[in-house]
């Protein structure tokens, strides 16, 4: 039987997925403080966990001075 192609994003992503929805690899995902469900013996990250730590990532336009800035200037 064919896998079913959803149009829709379920609420539990594995880690594959979770890490496709934020456009990142999956190790880079595991180091990110997203917490995981677990479902019986899977561990799952709920996708509106990943909306909120997508939302809370610093905007482009937010200056932030880092070391660099402090040692060469803008």
């Amino acid at each position: 039987m064919a896998r079913a192609d959803l149009t829709f994003v379920p609420r539990l992503l594995p880690s594959s997925q979770a890490a496709a929805y934020l456009v990142v690899s999956a190790s880079t995902l595991s180091g990110l403080p997203v917490p995981r469900k677990l479902l019986g013996s899977k561990r799952l990250y709920d996708r509106l966990a990943l909306d909120q730590y997508a939302s809370n990532l610093p905007s482009e336009d937010e200056h932030r001075e880092n070391s660099c800035d402090v040692v060469f200037g803008d």
